[in-house]
Protein backbone atom coordinates (compact mmCIF):
# COMPACT_ATOMS: atom_id res chain seq x y z
CA UNK A 1 0.00 0.00 0.00
CA UNK A 2 1.31 3.67 -0.49
CA UNK A 3 1.90 6.78 1.06
CA UNK A 4 -1.41 9.05 1.51
CA UNK A 5 -0.52 13.03 1.14
CA UNK A 6 0.11 14.13 4.50
CA UNK A 7 -2.29 16.24 5.29
CA UNK A 8 -4.87 15.29 2.48
CA UNK A 9 -4.70 18.46 -0.09
CA UNK A 10 -7.91 19.61 -1.58
CA UNK A 11 -6.34 22.05 -3.86
CA UNK A 12 -3.37 22.03 -6.27
CA UNK A 13 -2.57 25.69 -7.55
CA UNK A 14 -0.45 25.65 -10.66
CA UNK A 15 2.21 28.85 -10.80
CA UNK A 16 4.20 29.29 -13.92
CA UNK A 17 8.02 28.41 -12.51
CA UNK A 18 9.25 31.65 -14.81
CA UNK A 19 6.74 34.28 -13.73
CA UNK A 20 8.22 35.98 -10.57
CA UNK A 21 4.70 38.16 -10.20
CA UNK A 22 3.17 35.03 -9.43
CA UNK A 23 5.91 33.03 -7.57
CA UNK A 24 5.20 36.78 -5.02
CA UNK A 25 1.69 35.89 -4.86
CA UNK A 26 1.76 32.02 -3.53
CA UNK A 27 2.12 32.95 0.11
CA UNK A 28 -1.40 34.02 0.21
CA UNK A 29 -3.46 31.98 -2.52
CA UNK A 30 -5.04 29.76 -0.03
CA UNK A 31 -4.35 26.67 -1.81
CA UNK A 32 -3.64 23.64 0.30
CA UNK A 33 -0.56 22.85 -2.40
CA UNK A 34 0.97 25.07 -5.14
CA UNK A 35 2.45 23.38 -8.30
CA UNK A 36 5.64 25.14 -9.21
CA UNK A 37 5.80 24.51 -12.93
CA UNK A 38 8.58 23.86 -15.43
CA UNK A 39 6.61 22.30 -17.71
CA UNK A 40 3.80 22.74 -20.19
CA UNK A 41 3.35 26.90 -18.52
CA UNK A 42 6.72 27.33 -19.87
CA UNK A 43 8.20 28.13 -23.36
CA UNK A 44 11.24 25.53 -24.28
CA UNK A 45 13.59 29.00 -24.07
CA UNK A 46 12.37 29.96 -20.76
CA UNK A 47 12.51 26.45 -18.76
CA UNK A 48 16.18 27.75 -17.65
CA UNK A 49 14.90 30.90 -16.26
CA UNK A 50 11.79 28.58 -14.85
CA UNK A 51 14.43 26.14 -13.20
CA UNK A 52 16.52 29.22 -11.46
CA UNK A 53 13.36 31.04 -10.26
CA UNK A 54 11.47 27.72 -8.85
CA UNK A 55 15.12 26.69 -7.25
CA UNK A 56 15.79 30.00 -5.67
CA UNK A 57 11.88 30.24 -4.30
CA UNK A 58 12.07 26.60 -3.01
CA UNK A 59 15.52 27.84 -1.29
CA UNK A 60 13.63 31.05 0.56
CA UNK A 61 11.16 29.15 2.13
CA UNK A 62 12.67 25.52 3.90
CA UNK A 63 9.96 22.69 4.55
CA UNK A 64 8.45 23.74 7.88
CA UNK A 65 8.58 27.55 7.45
CA UNK A 66 6.65 27.44 3.68
CA UNK A 67 2.50 29.14 4.06
CA UNK A 68 1.61 25.59 2.20
CA UNK A 69 2.92 22.84 0.33
CA UNK A 70 5.26 23.49 -2.69
CA UNK A 71 5.29 21.22 -5.52
CA UNK A 72 6.88 21.01 -8.48
CA UNK A 73 5.58 19.84 -12.32
CA UNK A 74 8.95 18.51 -13.62
CA UNK A 75 8.81 17.80 -17.52
CA UNK A 76 8.44 14.22 -18.69
CA UNK A 77 11.03 11.54 -19.15
CA UNK A 78 10.71 11.72 -23.01
CA UNK A 79 11.72 15.16 -23.43
CA UNK A 80 15.52 14.42 -21.80
CA UNK A 81 14.65 17.52 -19.29
CA UNK A 82 13.49 15.82 -16.16
CA UNK A 83 17.17 15.13 -14.74
CA UNK A 84 17.98 19.20 -15.59
CA UNK A 85 14.39 19.99 -13.63
CA UNK A 86 15.63 17.48 -10.62
CA UNK A 87 19.10 18.74 -10.43
CA UNK A 88 18.09 22.49 -9.88
CA UNK A 89 14.93 22.02 -7.69
CA UNK A 90 15.64 19.56 -5.24
CA UNK A 91 18.07 21.26 -3.38
CA UNK A 92 15.50 23.58 -2.10
CA UNK A 93 13.51 20.37 -0.70
CA UNK A 94 10.38 20.71 -2.70
CA UNK A 95 7.40 18.72 -0.97
CA UNK A 96 6.40 16.61 -4.07
CA UNK A 97 7.16 15.86 -7.47
CA UNK A 98 3.90 16.48 -10.20
CA UNK A 99 4.83 13.47 -12.76
CA UNK A 100 3.22 14.54 -16.51
CA UNK A 101 2.66 12.01 -19.23
CA UNK A 102 3.24 8.77 -16.76
CA UNK A 103 2.49 5.75 -19.04
CA UNK A 104 2.42 3.46 -15.95
CA UNK A 105 3.90 2.59 -12.58
CA UNK A 106 7.09 1.50 -14.19
CA UNK A 107 7.90 5.60 -14.82
CA UNK A 108 6.59 6.50 -11.47
CA UNK A 109 9.22 3.96 -9.94
CA UNK A 110 12.05 5.46 -12.31
CA UNK A 111 11.63 8.88 -10.43
CA UNK A 112 11.55 7.73 -7.26
CA UNK A 113 14.57 6.05 -7.87
CA UNK A 114 16.12 9.20 -8.85
CA UNK A 115 14.21 10.88 -5.49
CA UNK A 116 16.07 8.31 -3.27
CA UNK A 117 20.34 9.24 -4.57
CA UNK A 118 18.94 13.03 -4.96
CA UNK A 119 17.66 13.00 -1.42
CA UNK A 120 20.69 11.43 0.27
CA UNK A 121 23.11 14.20 -1.84
CA UNK A 122 21.26 16.87 -0.40
CA UNK A 123 19.94 15.56 3.00
CA UNK A 124 16.80 15.62 2.65
CA UNK A 125 14.79 12.90 4.71
CA UNK A 126 14.72 9.59 2.79
CA UNK A 127 11.46 8.75 1.21
CA UNK A 128 10.00 12.42 2.19
CA UNK A 129 9.51 13.79 -1.26
CA UNK A 130 6.31 12.31 -2.88
CA UNK A 131 5.11 11.62 -6.12
CA UNK A 132 1.71 12.30 -8.02
CA UNK A 133 1.60 11.20 -11.82
CA UNK A 134 -0.53 12.28 -14.16
CA UNK A 135 -1.94 8.99 -15.16
CA UNK A 136 -4.04 9.46 -17.92
CA UNK A 137 -2.31 11.58 -20.74
CA UNK A 138 -0.33 8.98 -23.49
CA UNK A 139 -2.74 6.55 -24.91
CA UNK A 140 -0.75 3.18 -23.05
CA UNK A 141 -1.06 5.31 -19.81
CA UNK A 142 -4.94 4.28 -19.10
CA UNK A 143 -4.43 0.33 -20.01
CA UNK A 144 -1.81 0.82 -16.94
CA UNK A 145 -3.96 1.80 -14.27
CA UNK A 146 -4.56 -0.58 -12.22
CA UNK A 147 -1.17 -1.55 -11.98
CA UNK A 148 -0.56 1.04 -9.74
CA UNK A 149 -1.96 -1.03 -6.98
CA UNK A 150 0.08 -3.50 -6.69
CA UNK A 151 3.20 -2.08 -7.53
CA UNK A 152 4.43 -1.22 -4.05
CA UNK A 153 5.26 2.38 -4.44
CA UNK A 154 6.19 4.15 -1.26
CA UNK A 155 6.47 7.85 -2.15
CA UNK A 156 2.64 7.41 -4.19
CA UNK A 157 0.78 10.39 -3.03
CA UNK A 158 -2.30 10.52 -5.26
CA UNK A 159 -3.16 9.28 -8.43
CA UNK A 160 -4.46 12.77 -11.01
CA UNK A 161 -5.81 12.71 -14.66
CA UNK A 162 -5.59 14.77 -17.61
CA UNK A 163 -7.98 15.41 -20.85
CA UNK A 164 -5.70 18.03 -22.37
CA UNK A 165 -2.89 15.92 -23.43
CA UNK A 166 -4.83 12.95 -24.02
CA UNK A 167 -6.38 14.36 -26.58
CA UNK A 168 -3.89 15.58 -28.48
CA UNK A 169 -1.88 12.21 -27.97
CA UNK A 170 -5.41 10.61 -30.02
CA UNK A 171 -5.37 13.05 -32.23
CA UNK A 172 -8.89 14.22 -31.29
CA UNK A 173 -10.30 17.68 -32.12
CA UNK A 174 -12.28 17.63 -29.02
CA UNK A 175 -12.19 16.41 -25.73
CA UNK A 176 -15.87 17.28 -25.09
CA UNK A 177 -19.33 15.97 -26.34
CA UNK A 178 -22.66 17.43 -28.11
CA UNK A 179 -23.49 18.78 -24.78
CA UNK A 180 -20.36 20.16 -23.66
CA UNK A 181 -19.52 16.69 -21.17
CA UNK A 182 -16.27 14.71 -21.36
CA UNK A 183 -16.56 12.31 -24.60
CA UNK A 184 -16.90 8.95 -23.58
CA UNK A 185 -13.27 8.18 -23.78
CA UNK A 186 -12.10 10.77 -21.19
CA UNK A 187 -15.38 9.82 -18.90
CA UNK A 188 -13.57 6.25 -18.96
CA UNK A 189 -10.17 7.16 -17.83
CA UNK A 190 -11.63 9.75 -14.98
CA UNK A 191 -13.56 6.91 -13.43
CA UNK A 192 -10.46 4.39 -13.97
CA UNK A 193 -8.04 6.83 -12.28
CA UNK A 194 -10.72 7.23 -9.65
CA UNK A 195 -10.13 3.44 -9.10
CA UNK A 196 -7.25 3.19 -9.41
CA UNK A 197 -6.25 5.82 -6.79
CA UNK A 198 -8.73 4.00 -3.97
CA UNK A 199 -7.02 0.70 -4.73
CA UNK A 200 -3.77 1.94 -4.08
CA UNK A 201 -4.91 3.75 -1.12
CA UNK A 202 -3.65 7.15 -1.94
CA UNK A 203 -6.10 10.28 -3.14
CA UNK A 204 -7.76 10.68 -5.99
CA UNK A 205 -7.39 14.17 -8.01
CA UNK A 206 -9.97 15.66 -10.54
CA UNK A 207 -8.42 17.57 -13.30
CA UNK A 208 -8.59 20.89 -13.68
CA UNK A 209 -11.96 22.87 -14.80
CA UNK A 210 -11.38 25.05 -17.72
CA UNK A 211 -13.39 28.32 -17.28
CA UNK A 212 -11.74 29.75 -14.32
CA UNK A 213 -14.37 32.52 -14.65
CA UNK A 214 -17.54 30.13 -13.91
CA UNK A 215 -17.53 30.06 -9.77
CA UNK A 216 -20.77 28.02 -9.87
CA UNK A 217 -19.94 25.51 -12.46
CA UNK A 218 -16.80 24.87 -11.00
CA UNK A 219 -18.46 24.52 -7.21
CA UNK A 220 -21.07 22.01 -8.58
CA UNK A 221 -18.36 20.10 -10.68
CA UNK A 222 -16.50 19.76 -7.61
CA UNK A 223 -19.13 18.76 -5.57
CA UNK A 224 -20.07 15.75 -7.64
CA UNK A 225 -16.84 14.77 -7.89
CA UNK A 226 -16.62 14.76 -4.33
CA UNK A 227 -19.53 12.56 -4.37
CA UNK A 228 -17.86 9.90 -6.79
CA UNK A 229 -15.14 9.77 -4.21
CA UNK A 230 -12.68 12.52 -5.54
CA UNK A 231 -10.46 14.31 -2.37
CA UNK A 232 -9.45 17.11 -4.62
CA UNK A 233 -8.67 18.97 -8.17
CA UNK A 234 -6.11 20.79 -9.85
CA UNK A 235 -6.74 24.89 -10.32
CA UNK A 236 -5.33 27.02 -12.94
CA UNK A 237 -6.12 30.36 -11.89
CA UNK A 238 -6.26 31.55 -7.67
CA UNK A 239 -10.24 32.91 -8.57
CA UNK A 240 -10.30 28.53 -8.02
CA UNK A 241 -8.63 27.90 -5.10
CA UNK A 242 -11.96 28.78 -2.26
CA UNK A 243 -13.94 26.90 -4.58
CA UNK A 244 -12.54 23.88 -4.52
CA UNK A 245 -11.35 23.97 -0.99
CA UNK A 246 -14.90 24.37 -0.22
CA UNK A 247 -16.39 21.80 -2.23
CA UNK A 248 -14.73 19.33 -0.87
CA UNK A 249 -15.20 19.62 2.36
CA UNK A 250 -18.22 18.24 3.87
CA UNK A 251 -20.94 20.48 4.45
CA UNK A 252 -22.14 20.91 7.97
CA UNK A 253 -25.16 18.80 7.50
CA UNK A 254 -22.80 16.30 6.45
CA UNK A 255 -20.74 16.57 9.80
CA UNK A 256 -23.87 16.63 12.15
CA UNK A 257 -25.43 13.34 10.48
CA UNK A 258 -22.40 11.71 10.39
CA UNK A 259 -21.86 12.41 14.27
CA UNK A 260 -25.69 11.31 14.61
CA UNK A 261 -24.59 7.90 12.87
CA UNK A 262 -22.01 7.22 15.50
CA UNK A 263 -23.89 8.15 18.21
CA UNK A 264 -26.80 5.97 17.08
CA UNK A 265 -23.90 3.40 16.80
CA UNK A 266 -22.77 4.02 20.67
CA UNK A 267 -25.51 4.02 22.29
CA UNK A 268 -25.88 0.03 20.34
CA UNK A 269 -22.97 -1.68 21.03
CA UNK A 270 -22.01 -4.85 18.81
CA UNK A 271 -25.14 -4.00 16.45
CA UNK A 272 -24.35 -3.86 12.71
CA UNK A 273 -27.22 -1.86 12.12
CA UNK A 274 -29.37 0.62 13.71
CA UNK A 275 -32.34 2.72 12.99
CA UNK A 276 -31.82 6.41 12.53
CA UNK A 277 -34.50 8.82 10.90
CA UNK A 278 -37.14 5.90 10.38
CA UNK A 279 -34.09 4.26 8.41
CA UNK A 280 -31.85 1.60 8.79
CA UNK A 281 -27.56 2.13 8.60
CA UNK A 282 -25.51 -0.05 8.77
CA UNK A 283 -21.51 -1.04 9.22
CA UNK A 284 -21.01 0.85 5.08
CA UNK A 285 -22.67 3.85 6.73
CA UNK A 286 -20.63 3.86 9.78
CA UNK A 287 -17.30 4.07 7.95
CA UNK A 288 -18.59 6.91 6.00
CA UNK A 289 -19.65 8.37 8.63
CA UNK A 290 -15.83 7.97 10.32
CA UNK A 291 -14.55 9.73 6.84
CA UNK A 292 -16.28 12.97 6.82
CA UNK A 293 -15.85 13.33 10.26
CA UNK A 294 -11.91 12.66 9.75
CA UNK A 295 -11.65 14.48 6.80
CA UNK A 296 -13.43 17.59 8.58
CA UNK A 297 -11.24 17.63 11.47
CA UNK A 298 -8.23 17.53 8.79
CA UNK A 299 -9.69 20.41 7.46
CA UNK A 300 -10.68 22.02 10.63
CA UNK A 301 -14.05 22.02 10.09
Amino acid sequence: MSGTMRPPLRSFLFIPGDSEKKLAKVAGCGADAVILDLEDAVLPENKPRARALVSAFLAAAPRGARPTRYWVRVNPFDTGLMLQDLAAVMPGGPDGIMQPKTNGPEDVRRLSHYLDALEAAHGIEAGSIQILPVATETAVAPFTLGRFADAGLERLAGITWGAEDLSTALGASTNLDANGEWAFTYKMVRSLCLLAAHASGVQAIDTLYVDFRDDAGLRASCRAARAEGFSGRVAIHPAQVAGINDSFMPSAEEIDHARRVLAAFAASPGAGAVGLDGKMVDIPHLRQAERVLAQAEAFGG
